[in-house]
């Protein structure tokens, strides 16, 4: 698809970096499938938040999330979408998934490069005792 002056993505998303995210993304979940065996592990960035959710795409069910936002979290008030905060909730994302009953994920980084607060993430939910 070409982004140009009256058509294509660039005016149905916006700027040229909002295009190549959800071109990645896209790419992305073409490839990532999660199963009961297996859910996803996706993860998703706003300004000020984090969230992650283990999704069965078998199901179309959620099976656990967590965010910066949840009370299992001690500071909420202090975090934000940064990665002392990716950390953080990495390893709670992983204790909420282990008491779940799900060990293995397929990681889902959302269209964002695999990078900073997403690889932030991913490693503290790694040393959190899941394998992706």
């Amino acid at each position: 698809m070409r982004y140009g002056k009256n058509r294509g993505l660039k005016t149905m998303i916006g700027s040229k970096k909002q295009v190549m995210r959800q071109r990645r993304h896209w790419r992305v979940r073409k490839k990532v499938q999660g199963t009961t065996e297996r859910p996803r592990m996706a993860v998703c960035f706003s300004n000020e938040n984090i969230y992650v959710q283990f999704i069965d795409d078998s199901k179309g069910v959620t099976l656990a999330s967590t965010s910066t936002m949840a009370k299992s979290i001690a500071d909420r008030a202090k975090l934000g979408a940064n990665s002392e905060s990716a950390k953080r909730v990495g390893k709670v994302a992983a204790e909420t998934a282990k008491g779940a009953g799900i060990s293995k994920v397929v990681f889902d980084r959302g269209g964002q490069k695999y990078h900073g607060k997403v690889k932030a993430l991913a490693d503290a939910a790694r040393e959190g005792g899941l394998q992706f």
